[in-house]
């Protein structure tokens, strides 16, 4: 079995395998995206998983542990693997706003586009990733929303020991959840927060 975190970037994917690990499952990270300001307790990444399209047999080392694979490339997942898979979800207006944010953090140009026509593509993406996952009998999918992980950790890591039918150290997991560090929110989850 291989545990995958997944989602759009910048959806809170850091935040669950932070609370994976937290809770007792290995990682499969490499170090080499270190901690920055956009993400101050890392990344958790493991680089080779960026070639899975062209070397999707790379997964293979992935087996009994916790990978994260953004959600673009979850259909290079070979079937030969069974997966148990936790997608983040976040809305899509506080996604832009933190990759936005990002950018100028890092220094970089924010590319001027239309709003509306970044969360048309991201809205797409999103709809054909869940019908290609809703296909898939080697896959199993819990959807978990970003807001709702920050507003109730204790909830959120209970459903997932549920959902991966371990025993995790979820006091542990909600630990990781650092309510600061929810810094782009949209009016809904600003009033779900108030």
């Amino acid at each position: 079995m291989i545990t995958v975190v997944s989602g759009i970037p910048r959806s809170g994917t850091s935040l669950m395998m932070q609370m994976l690990s937290a809770g007792g499952l290995p990682l499969l990270t490499d170090g080499m995206r270190v901690p920055d300001a956009n993400n101050p307790r890392g990344y958790c990444e493991w680089t080779p998983v960026k070639s899975l399209s062209r070397t999707p047999e790379i997964i293979g080392e992935a087996e009994g542990k916790v990978v994260k694979v953004i959600s673009s490339l979850l259909s290079s997942l070979p079937s030969q693997h069974e997966y148990k898979i936790i997608f983040m979800r976040r809305p899509l207006e506080e996604v832009i706003a933190s990759q936005d944010r990002m950018l100028v953090r890092l220094g970089r140009q924010v590319t001027p586009t239309t709003k509306a026509s970044v969360i048309a593509a991201f809205e797409r993406h999103l709809n054909d990733v869940d019908t290609w996952l809703a296909k898939k009998t080697n896959m199993a999918v819990l959807y978990l929303a970003y807001s709702d992980v920050v507003r109730a950790p204790h909830k959120a890591a209970h459903n997932v020991a549920d959902f991966l039918r371990t025993v995790l150290d979820v006091e542990a997991m909600s630990r990781q959840v650092e309510q600061s560090l929810y810094r782009e929110r949209s009016r809904e989850t600003s009033a779900l927060a108030g």
